[in-house]
């Protein structure tokens, strides 16, 4: 069993320690991480060096940058970490996983739209472009992170939905909607399908974390094919200051 595992951690930096100790005791085989706040150099000695595991940091200091994490019992050599033709702004890295399944992971952020709605949409289109053309050459994927679109209006606390807020747009959920559909399954829901207060992130005030109202944003999209390995998922609400949650699921081997 392998357990895979997503975390927005909000800066990696202030949260050094508290991703050591979640790593150290989950153990995940695959970790993917977001909005790093840091350039690759700047990610602290401790993460880069990780015992047992494949590291690559990808950002460049702003509000974005992705991290993924290979045990090396899944890769005996340092796997290829690959940047797809559209991430210009260090928001995505991948590498293929042959002890996997062939299975091809993503450490993903989409920007939150805020600033440039524009291009949050343009950043969807060519996700689902690709993860199109990975359909068509039979990859395999999995679609981990942060991706900053609430699929559905359950997917946002009733006292948090507001008319026309970024995030929830009709056209942004087209666009997700339009990813998953290139033969993924949205995990998280597949095996919760009746949870209205499956939730990811909170704004941080108000307790609002401790009151469990928030939003389902950070996601693992797994193709279709690999679904029925998936033994078990959850959201870890009480791990970490982040005002996101790590997000895991439980992957049984490949036949």
């Amino acid at each position: 069993m392998t357990t895979i595992a997503t975390w927005n951690v909000n800066g990696i930096r202030a949260r050094q320690e508290q991703v050591l100790d979640w790593i150290a005791r989950e153990r995940p085989g695959i970790f993917c991480l977001q909005e790093l706040k840091a350039a690759p150099e700047q990610v602290p000695e401790a993460l880069r060096q990780l015992e047992d595991y494949w590291t690559f940091w990808h950002g460049a200091g702003g509000y974005s940058g992705v991290g993924l994490g290979i045990h090396k019992s899944l890769a005996a050599e340092p796997p290829e970490f690959h940047h797809p033709r559209f991430d210009h702004e260090t928001r995505i890295v991948t590498a293929r996983l042959g002890s996997m399944g062939e299975l091809e992971v993503a450490s993903v952020y989409v920007p939150n739209g805020g600033k440039d709605y524009a291009a949050k949409l343009a950043f969807l289109r060519e996700l689902r472009e690709w993860a199109a053309e990975a359909r068509r050459e039979n990859r395999p994927l999995l679609i981990a992170g942060d991706l900053n679109v609430a699929r559905e209006e359950r997917d946002i606390h009733p006292k948090e939905r507001k008319p026309g807020q970024i995030g929830a747009r009709p056209e942004e959920r087209e666009l997700l909607a339009a990813v998953v559909g290139e033969g993924l399954a949205d995990v998280g829901r597949a095996l919760d399908p009746e949870n209205d207060a499956l939730f990811t992130w909170w704004a941080p005030w108000r307790n609002l974390r401790q009151r469990n109202i928030g939003w389902r944003i950070d996601y693992l999209l797994l193709a279709q094919s690999h679904l029925p390995r998936v033994r078990a998922a959850k959201v870890e609400r009480e791990v970490g200051t982040s005002d996101h949650a790590p997000v895991t699921i439980e992957l049984a081997e490949a036949p």
